[in-house]
């Protein structure tokens, strides 16, 4: 999250104050002068116009307020399912090393492998030689009988994948 993505909704939440104060001072006004009119104000254009155009603005905040604090919850609520995949792929990761039986080693360049890091990255992250990468690459290829990164990679999306819905629904 970026600072600026975390400051909008208290900017807003600013403006939605500013519009509730506006919107208290002209009903204040708006009443007032109902008060001193009397009923012969219902029949003035100037304050109709005026007592509308208060009431839109307090439509306008309440819907404003109501729809920025359920953009709130939507966001929070993505935020928990982001954890939750987050979770999930962890966990499948460390069951997939586990059952395949990676060494330390290569368990670090099946992870980089996975974070889309090349060779040459790797061996560089790793302070290893690209031809140790490579023969680490093939022992994990093998071990998870995959024919190359492609299938590698997609063995954990299919695993994602088929996630039974059961499971979904008990973690949300």
């Amino acid at each position: 999250m970026t600072l600026h993505s975390s400051t909008k909704p208290m900017s807003l939440l600013v403006l939605i104050v500013a519009q509730v104060l506006c919107a208290a001072f002209f009903l204040w006004d708006v009443a007032v002068d109902g008060f001193d009119m009397g009923f012969g104000a219902f029949v003035s254009s100037h304050f109709v116009i005026e007592l509308l155009a208060v009431l839109a603005l307090i439509a306008g905040v309440v819907f404003e307020a109501r729809y920025l604090f359920a953009l709130l919850r939507r966001k929070a609520h993505l935020e928990e399912q982001l954890g939750l995949a987050a979770g999930a792929f962890h966990d499948i990761v460390d069951a997939r090393f586990e059952a395949w039986a990676l060494t330390p080693s290569e368990r670090d360049v099946a992870l980089f492998t996975l974070k889309g890091f090349g060779i040459a990255e790797i061996a560089e992250l790793r302070g290893s030689a690209e031809g140790t990468v490579k023969a680490h690459l093939n022992a994990i290829y093998r071990k998870a009988g995959a024919t190359g990164r492609g299938s590698f990679i997609g063995l954990f999306i299919e695993d994602l994948m088929s996630i039974p819905q059961a499971t979904k629904d008990q973690a949300a």
